[in-house]
C-alpha cells in the first residue's frame, strides 16, 4: 500500500493560529477536490485575498513559500475516491486517511531523537488523561517488557506530585491531544525546569509549549475528518507509540527481543501459578 505526502495534516494541526484570512485559505484547500490553476493570483482572485496573505500563510505552516506550499499540495492532489462503502467502509476509509496523515506528519529525525532520550534516561513518565490516560496505560505495559523503566500517570494531582521527583535524567511525555490539558502542560513545564527531556503528543501545534518541550509530535485529528466521532481517539496516539517501539526495538533488537521473551515467559509463569 502506497502512502504519500499531504499538506492538510500540517495545515489542521496549524488551524487554531491561523487569523480568519488565514482560516478561509485553509479551508479552501482542506475541502478542494479539484484541479485548477493555483498560482497566487488566481488563488488571491478567487478567495479575495491578497497574494501577501497566501505567502503568510504557507510559512505559518512552515514553508518558505506560497510556491513551495502549492508545490507539495499540486503533488497529492487527488479526487476522493471511496471503494468501499456502507457503514463499514466509512470506518474502514477514515482508518485510511488517518494512515496517510500520520505518515505526512511524521519526522523520522524526531522519532530517532525520542527514542536516544528514552534510551538514555533513568526513568520514563507518560502522562495522558481520559482516552490520553489509556493510550499512556498501553505505552508502559509495552515498553517496560522492553526494559524500559516506565510509568504512566493518568491522575491529576499524581501528575503534580510526581514533578517532585524528576531531573535531568528523567523522561516525560505528555499526551494531550487538544494540547491544552492543563495538568499535562503544567507536568511538561515542571519537567522541563528540572532538565527532564520532554515530549508532547497532540493534534494541535502551538508555538508558546515549544518553549519547554524538547519534542511537539503531531498527530492527525479526528476533528476534521467525516464520522470521525465514530473512530477512537486512541487511534491516532497508538499508531505513533507503535511506530516509536519499532524504532526503539530496532535500535538493539537482540537484546530488546530477549528481554520480550523473558517478561512474557514470566507472566506465563504468574498465570500458571495462580490457576
Amino acid at each position: 500500500m502506497n502512502y504519500l505526502k499531504s499538506v492538510i495534516p500540517i495545515i489542521e494541526a496549524n488551524y487554531k493560529n491561523f487569523t480568519s484570512v488565514e482560516k478561509n485559505i485553509a479551508n479552501f484547500f482542506r475541502n478542494n477536490e479539484e484541479i485548477m490553476d493555483f498560482s497566487a493570483k488566481s488563488i488571491s482572485n478567487r478567495l479575495f485575498v491578497s497574494e501577501a496573505a497566501l505567502s503568510r500563510f504557507a510559512k505559518k505552516c512552515g514553508y518558505r513559500g506560497y510556491r513551495e506550499f502549492i508545490y507539495q499540495y499540486e503533488q497529492n492532489l487527488t479526487e476522493r475516491n471511496l471503494k468501499i462503502v456502507g457503514n463499514a467502509g466509512s470506518v474502514l476509509n477514515i482508518y485510511q486517511e488517518l494512515l496517510n496523515k500520520t505518515y505526512s506528519l511524521i519526522d523520522q529525525k524526531q522519532i530517532m531523537r525520542i527514542c536516544e532520550y528514552m534510551a538514555d534516561a533513568s526513568r520514563v513518565f507518560v502522562c495522558g488523561k481520559g482516552s490520553s490516560g489509556l493510550a499512556a496505560m498501553e505505552a508502559e505495559s509495552r515498553f517496560m517488557r522492553i526494559g524500559v523503566d516506565i510509568d504512566s500517570i493518568t491522575d491529576s494531582d499524581i501528575m503534580r506530585f510526581q514533578t517532585v521527583f524528576q531531573n535531568s535524567k528523567s523522561m516525560v511525555i505528555g499526551i494531550s491531544v487538544s494540547g491544552m490539558t492543563e495538568s499535562i502542560l503544567y507536568s511538561l513545564q515542571q519537567a522541563h525546569e528540572k532538565k527532564s527531556k520532554t515530549v508532547l503528543i497532540t493534534a494541535h501545534k502551538n508555538g508558546r509549549i515549544s518553549s519547554y518541550c524538547d519534542e511537539i509530535v503531531l498527530i492527525p485529528s479526528l476533528k476534521y475528518l467525516n464520522y470521525g466521532n465514530v473512530i477512537s481517539p486512541q487511534f491516532p496516539i497508538l499508531i505513533f507509540l507503535d511506530i516509536i517501539y519499532s524504532y526503539y526495538v530496532s535500535m538493539d533488537k537482540r537484546r530488546m527481543q530477549v528481554l520480550h521473551t523473558s517478561t512474557v515467559r514470566a507472566l506465563n509463569r504468574i498465570q500458571e501459578e495462580s490457576i
